[in-house]
């Protein structure tokens, strides 16, 4: 439970248990920083309310904030598995992702932002069941209506991810057309590329196949919503961590999405002599060119594109 002391959160005991009140001035808006003083002026006649409204500071603690109270929002994520990057009282990229992936799991608005709501829930969690119990001490749950990827290590639940997988939407690109679906059904992690791998449909980092040419991977944007052509996404922050932990054969549950036929019966591709580990299937395309190109960072959206990404797009 979110300390009172270092979050600011008052705690009134119901029965033996505890139940947060709001932040009241810990998560209130903040008012604009303090300068030189200067007199006091009239208000711009051509500034309605409206605008006003739009720049005033949102709800709850995101992007840029610090302090004791963040760290402890940070802590307990953390003990939930959430993966935040480093608990160090910095809102940055890590911290919006788990807080994302916590509001994906219990169905909360998918702001980015520990607002009232996400911090009483927090308050109160634990960590989200398991969706196929009986799956093996080491396996990979993808749960596609959450948008939300659970990793098992020795029968516990290791780390939440949040993921962005096929759109639902049919494309044509380079001659070739499909419907961006990731299906469901159960699978084996078979090859793995270590780094930047360039598919027909887009560019994948570290990329872990489990049916033919769909794969877990890295990607720079990974938005709120499903957005692939059928892979499934998850932040560039976690890709070198996932690949580490995660060998070829272990197993991979997609629950919740349509069964399909993969895209173009594509299969995957062949792992490079050194760096990767290759699955039990026959590689059957070349390998990638090594690559210098740099890892870029991920970012999210929450407002789903009017039409599919382009190829050169992540997969």
């Amino acid at each position: 439970m979110l300390a009172a002391a270092s979050a600011g959160i008052v705690a009134t005991t119901v029965s033996g248990r505890s139940t947060p009140r709001q932040l009241n001035s810990v998560l209130a808006p903040r008012p604009p920083t303090s300068g030189p003083a200067t007199a006091p002026h009239s208000p711009d006649p051509q500034t309605s309310p409206s605008t006003a409204a739009q720049v005033a500071h949102a709800p709850g603690l995101g992007m840029g904030d610090q302090g004791a109270t963040v760290t402890t929002v940070q802590q307990r994520l953390a003990e939930l598995h959430y993966d935040v990057g480093s608990v160090d009282g910095q809102f940055g990229p890590g911290t919006e992702q788990g807080v994302l992936a916590f509001q994906k799991v219990m169905g909360l608005a998918r702001t980015g932002r520990a607002t009232d709501d996400v911090v009483a829930a927090l308050a109160g969690a634990g960590p989200p069941p398991a969706l196929v119990p009986g799956g093996g001490a080491d396996r990979v749950e993808i749960d596609l209506p959450r948008q939300v990827l659970f990793l098992y290590r020795g029968g516990s639940l290791a780390r939440v991810i949040m993921i962005s997988s096929g759109s639902g939407r049919h494309y044509c690109e380079k001659g070739l057309c499909g419907d961006a679906l990731t299906p469901g059904g159960s699978y084996h992690v078979g090859t793995k590329i270590r780094g930047l791998h360039i598919s027909p449909l887009g560019q994948l980092w570290n990329p872990l196949f489990f049916n033919g040419g769909i794969a877990i991977h890295g990607s720079p944007s990974v938005p709120t919503y499903p957005a692939s052509h059928g892979c499934v996404r998850i932040p560039m922050s976690d890709s070198e961590w996932f690949f580490e932990q995660v060998s070829s054969g272990t197993p991979v549950y997609v629950v919740g999405g349509p069964r399909a036929p993969v895209p173009f019966n594509t299969p995957a591709p062949a792992a490079p002599a050194t760096g990767s580990q290759a699955g039990p299937s026959t590689p059957t395309t070349a390998p990638p060119a090594p690559t210098t190109t740099a890892r870029p960072n991920t970012t999210t959206t929450s407002t789903p594109p009017s039409s599919t990404t382009s190829s050169t797009s992540p997969h």
